[in-house]
């Protein structure tokens, strides 16, 4: 059994576990639950900016604190008594206040996913039981989303909020001592860690949407983890890009920044460069989290100097190439640290670190692993499954990544079958490939989904699109393969692309010339040209469109061009 970490027993296996390299310590005193870490926050940085956005608005802790009371209590009395609440705002700062009232308010959010259609997020709602939407008359226009439920728009809010909302929440955020908050705000009365914190839909990328119960324990261990192993600073401050329908977006960009007292910059569009950038230079920004996607986009777009101030350039959801990782170090000046994450790991597993790593065998090693998603979170353990038999593998081997603490989500809500497939004793098997080495990085080499079984072997759709890459000099953002029913060998492999630089058939002449598998060889007629690789809101490769455009009848007819979303 190949595993790393700390805090967590490693039991089961024949393998020879590789020590953990740091303990995770108990969370800070107050953090009993989500809003009680904000408020620990919120009182001890009260004069502090919080949260700021690109629309220019800006408030301190004590101002959220404020806000987040009088709008908890004005929507307590609209909501009735359902215990989850749905949102649906890109991040800006309505959109943050509006989760932070609903957690104080002893509700559960669910931020519902606005770029995947309408059918998933009425799919969401009522899987909840959702009766309320909390949204804006911007967002409706804008998404062409409306769910169905009653919805409460953001613009309405003020009209509704009485002075006595105002004396109340500021009494209450001011005066009222901590220990006494629980019997004025509902939120603070339930100390259960393991109680729902929220529940976020898996993107839908890879098949039907399911909602994932993160617990408040889930939520708080991971924003802990992530403090001990980035070791951010007491200033830092975080770009807020990712949708809060988004693990990274909801535990990072809200929970994880409050509950330290950091400040928060959002903008709802993270394609939006000359914005983003403009917003790191104009707040100091010190932390980005994105994909390497979005940073070539940063950079093309952007000069240098907006970046000045940042530390922590956090990558992650696609493979950070090492000429790109160059790049970045040549024009920024900073080291880019590869992340990893999954929605039902709340989200972070491991990551990257800039300075050096002091392992429990007393050495001393660099804690940036090119390569690497990095060492896994302190109290985290991984081991490496076999994928057909799901027995455990020796130390260094590769296979099915699975994950083990604090941070392993409760299930999926209301399926018990799907959550047994995927939680084996305490382990979360990702289905993601990969291998630990042996100072304990974890390497993520490709995901289970991403293969296609061809005449009854599978074949890995990363390792033919390394070698089309290879061949013609383009890049991931040029070419992607994916994988079509076919009637002879069970699967085929469609190659998705917008500009290769060569013809398929050259393409494919040159792939049977080197030494690939003939099985890994996609047919000419298999080569579709779209005018951009599709992407998903949150910089990933949208695998379901992938798909889509492979398994249209006609589509897989040689070079022709479509459109990516049609």
């Amino acid at each position: 059994m190949s595993s790393v970490g700390a805090g967590a027993s490693v039991e089961g296996g024949e393998g020879v576990a590789i020590p953990p390299w740091r303990d995770l310590s108990p969370l800070p005193r107050g953090w009993r639950s989500l809003p009680s870490a904000f408020v620990h926050a919120a009182r001890a940085n009260a004069s502090r900016t919080a949260i700021c956005d690109s629309t220019g608005a800006s408030l301190t802790y004590g101002q959220t604190f404020l806000r987040a009371l009088a709008l908890g209590r004005v929507l307590s009395r609209t909501w009735g008594p359902g215990r989850h609440v749905g949102l649906m705002v890109p991040p800006v700062v309505p959109a943050a206040v509006a989760n932070l009232a609903v957690s104080l308010w002893g509700k559960v959010p669910v931020n519902l996913n606005y770029t995947a259609g309408e059918d998933a997020v009425n799919s969401s709602v009522a899987q909840c039981g959702i009766t309320h939407v909390i949204t804006s008359a911007r967002a409706l226009d804008r998404f062409q989303i409306r769910p169905k439920a009653e919805l409460i728009l953001l613009e309405d809010i003020p009209k509704r909020v009485t002075l006595a909302d105002k004396l109340w929440a500021a009494a209450v955020s001011r005066l009222v001592p901590a220990g006494a908050l629980g019997a004025f705000v509902p939120g603070l009365r339930d100390d259960s860690l393991d109680s729902e914190a929220t529940v976020i839909f898996t993107s839908g990328s890879t098949g039907e949407p399911k909602g994932v119960v993160l617990s408040h324990r889930n939520i708080l261990s991971n924003a802990h983890q992530i403090e001990q192993q980035v070791e951010l600073k007491p200033d830092e401050v975080v770009l807020g890009i990712l949708p809060f329908f988004h693990a990274f977006g909801f535990t990072v960009t809200i929970w994880t920044a409050l509950a330290l007292g950091k400040k928060i910059v959002y903008h709802f569009n993270p394609l939006d460069a000359r914005t983003v950038g403009k917003l790191c230079e104009e707040h100091g920004v010190t932390l980005l989290l994105g994909t390497p996607s979005f940073m070539r986009l940063y950079l093309k777009s952007c000069e240098p100097k907006r970046f000045a101030a940042l530390t922590h350039l956090i990558l992650g959801a696609e493979k950070l190439k090492p000429e790109f990782a160059r790049e970045i170090r040549r024009v920024l000046g900073i080291e880019p640290l590869e992340g990893y994450g999954c929605t039902e790991l709340s989200p972070v597993v491991a990551v990257n670190v800039p300075k050096s790593a002091r392992l429990r065998d007393g050495r001393e090693v660099p804690g940036n692993r090119l390569g690497t998603v990095g060492l896994p979170l302190p109290g985290t353990a991984i081991k490496t499954i076999d994928p057909d038999s799901g027995v455990d593998l020796p130390a260094h081997s590769e296979g099915i990544v699975a994950v083990k603490g604090p941070q392993v989500m409760a299930g999926y809500l209301g399926q018990p079958e799907a959550t047994a497939r995927v939680l084996r004793d305490g382990w979360y098997v990702t289905g993601d490939i990969g291998v630990v080495d042996a100072d304990g990085f974890l390497q993520i080499t490709d995901r289970l989904s991403r293969f296609s079984k061809i005449a009854g072997e599978m074949v890995p759709h990363v390792m033919v699109e390394s070698a089309l890459m290879e061949i013609t000099g383009v890049d991931e953002h040029h070419v992607a393969v994916t994988g079509a029913p076919d009637a002879k060998h069970g699967e085929k492999l469609c190659v998705i692309y917008t500009d290769l630089g060569l013809s398929p058939a050259e393409v494919h002449r040159r792939m049977n010339d080197s030494r690939l598998p003939r099985l890994w060889v996609p047919s000419v007629r298999d080569f579709i040209r779209v005018d951009e690789i599709p992407i998903t809101a949150t910089g990933k490769i949208d695998l379901r469109s992938l798909r889509r455009l492979a398994s249209d009848p006609g589509r897989c007819e040689g070079e022709h061009s479509v459109a990516p979303g049609a």
